[in-house]
């Protein structure tokens, strides 16, 4: 999965999600993620490695999934009526398919973008793509300095240990830390800006990149797989009559 071309990985990724957004219902959505979890084998993670990354996803489905079948459309036969709360077949049936939903879209896109480097990915944008060099690389500094900070946010913890500022009050020190990480990025941000300026990377000159980004027949390999993923989906919801259009 390291060898294929970010730019593939990230448009089968766009492409997959499309196709799955067009309706809602829990078969296309089911029968996504059967067809994404055999590829997934081919993704390079161990079960373990797998669940750590994409935790955040299988927390936000059924959360989702359970907001959904306590305030959804109510249609159908009735359970439960209490205030807002309202639950029926139409909630129910609806909160599955949420819940299958993201799951289908989340999880491949978190399965391929975890593979994906930062430089790599701005080679393909620039030379695959042909986006403008100084957004390119503009937007690869604003990646690269994502992950300072959560260093940032230690040392801003010790420091207030230090000073004997973070005994107490929890909701008042993550609002105390929040703010100064927030002035630290914009003053790292504004100096970073400067130096690459001054470096020339917001000439209009032609620019030329140290690594050639190729895109081969296995990455439009993945670009395929994307498509027929989502396309076999709303195909087999088609064919059940259980598609269910977002729009009209």
């Amino acid at each position: 999965m390291t060898a294929v071309n970010p730019v593939a990985k990230l448009a089968a990724s766009l492409l997959l999600s499309a196709l799955l957004i067009v309706t809602i219902d829990w078969v296309s959505a089911a029968v996504a993620l059967a067809l994404e979890s055999i590829l997934f084998v081919w993704a390079g993670f161990t079960p373990r490695a797998f669940f750590r990354r994409t935790l955040a996803i299988w927390i936000a489905a059924p959360l989702a999934g359970v907001t959904t079948l306590l305030y959804g459309v109510a249609s159908g036969t009735s359970y439960v009526e209490f205030w807002l709360v309202h639950v029926t077949d139409g909630s129910i049936a609806l909160a599955i398919a949420t819940t299958l939903r993201i799951l289908a879209v989340g999880l491949p896109a978190v399965v391929l973008f975890a593979t994906i480097d930062p430089t790599d990915l701005a080679d393909g944008l620039a030379q695959v793509w042909h986006l403008p060099s100084r957004f390119v690389l503009g937007a690869l500094a604003g990646m690269r300095l994502i992950g300072l900070f959560l260093d940032d946010w230690r040392q801003l913890e010790l420091a207030r240990r230090a000073r004997g500022l973070g005994d107490r009050g929890r909701l008042r020190r993550f609002a105390g830390q929040a703010f100064a990480l927030l002035v630290l990025s914009i003053r790292r941000g504004s100096k970073l800006a400067t130096a690459m300026e001054a470096r020339g990377f917001g000439g209009t000159a032609t620019r030329t990149w140290a690594r050639e980004s190729v895109f081969g027949a296995g990455d439009w390999m993945l670009v395929a797989a994307g498509v027929s993923i989502g396309a076999v989906a709303l195909a087999v919801s088609i064919a059940t009559g259980s598609i269910n259009f977002i729009i009209g």
